[in-house]
């Protein structure tokens, strides 16, 4: 199959090496020059994923128009606040029925859309789908066992871009549940921030394992009330996304979140990890969401207020301990 990567960030660097392993003629896109100069020399993303060779057979390219036209999958691989103009970029290129995988992760802020609900406002006759799950480049890149789930609208498509990217090393699921695959790896980007936070604070695994059940909670909470399913929240999109990126050194947001609990502000923070943070993106959406929607989450609400409002990160993690008792279930 003839596929293009549309984004040379670490992620989709990782998975046009898997595609291309998989004996597909993979070309990739970015709009930075210097960022295609460097992958055709080497061979190598050295700034984003260093050490992981790339096929020979791979192509890259800056040219949108031919990077669309004619390949048989687009993969739309941007950060997610640069979804909504690329994916309008692409529209005047993109063919009736033609298949983009959107891998990127966030809501956006204005108008509270998860990813694929704006790629096919920007481009109304392409075939989205959505890629998701515990997936940290670093290890894709590197060949190591990891599942993921893929969305879609029809089971067909699904199962095509389920033969695309299943290998010996990278094992893919289908799901019909879109909304809730893109809420939950929205949403647990913000709660690896408040992860992130508690370790700069010095708090231990206790502190970790509440934060990521409660987080799931919270998270199952506003997408089932969304039109989410309960059952994708509890598998890889949800728990799973949840754990990794909560305990792993290659979460950005943890690691930005580690920062801030050191003392540092979000901006400084975000300069430090010199990547995109998508969970500061994703909070105030999903603030939004949780009013909209009359659903508490004390989490996410904390982490908003240590963000945008400069909440010391200690006294936030007070407030969530002092809360009003209640039960963890109904009686």
């Amino acid at each position: 199959m003839n596929v293009s990567v549309i984004g040379a960030g670490s992620w989709g660097i990782a998975l046009a090496r898997l595609l291309s392993l998989n004996g597909h003629n993979v070309n990739v896109w970015s709009i930075i020059e210097s960022e295609i100069e460097m992958l055709n020399t080497h061979h190598e993303h050295l700034d984003k994923l260093p050490g992981v060779k790339l096929p020979e057979s791979m192509t890259y390219t800056t040219d949108l128009k031919a990077s669309i036209e004619g390949k048989d999958l687009l993969v739309l691989a941007v950060p997610s606040s640069f979804v909504r103009s690329t994916a309008h970029n692409m529209k005047e290129y993109v063919a009736d029925g033609q298949i983009i995988v959107n891998v990127a992760k966030g809501i956006e802020e204005a108008t509270m859309m998860p990813l694929s609900d704006i790629i096919e406002e920007e481009i109304p006759k392409a075939n989205v789908a959505v890629l998701s799950g515990p997936t940290h480049a670093e290890e894709v890149g590197k060949s190591m066992p990891t599942t993921c789930v893929v969305g879609a609208h029809d089971k067909k498509t699904a199962e095509f871009i389920q033969g695309m990217f299943m290998c010996d090393f990278f094992r893919v699921y289908t799901s019909p549940d879109m909304l809730g695959i893109e809420v939950g790896a929205s949403l647990k980007n913000v709660v690896a921030l408040a992860a992130g936070i508690a370790d700069g604070l010095g708090c231990g695994d206790n502190t970790k394992a509440a934060l990521i059940t409660r987080g799931i909670a919270e998270i199952s909470r506003l997408g089932v009330a969304m039109g989410g399913k309960a059952e994708t929240f509890a598998g890889l999109t949800g728990i799973g996304d949840l754990i990794v990126t909560c305990a792993s050194m290659h979460s950005r947001n943890r690691r930005a979140g580690i920062l801030i609990g050191q003392g540092k502000t979000m901006q400084e923070a975000m300069d430090e990890v010199k990547m995109v943070v998508e969970g500061v993106y994703s909070a105030k959406a999903a603030m939004k969401l949780s009013q909209k929607y009359g659903i508490e989450m004390p989490i996410i609400e904390q982490v908003n207020l240590v963000l945008f409002e400069n909440k010391p990160a200690k006294e936030a993690m007070m407030d969530l301990l002092l809360r009003d008792k209640r039960p963890e279930n109904k009686w």
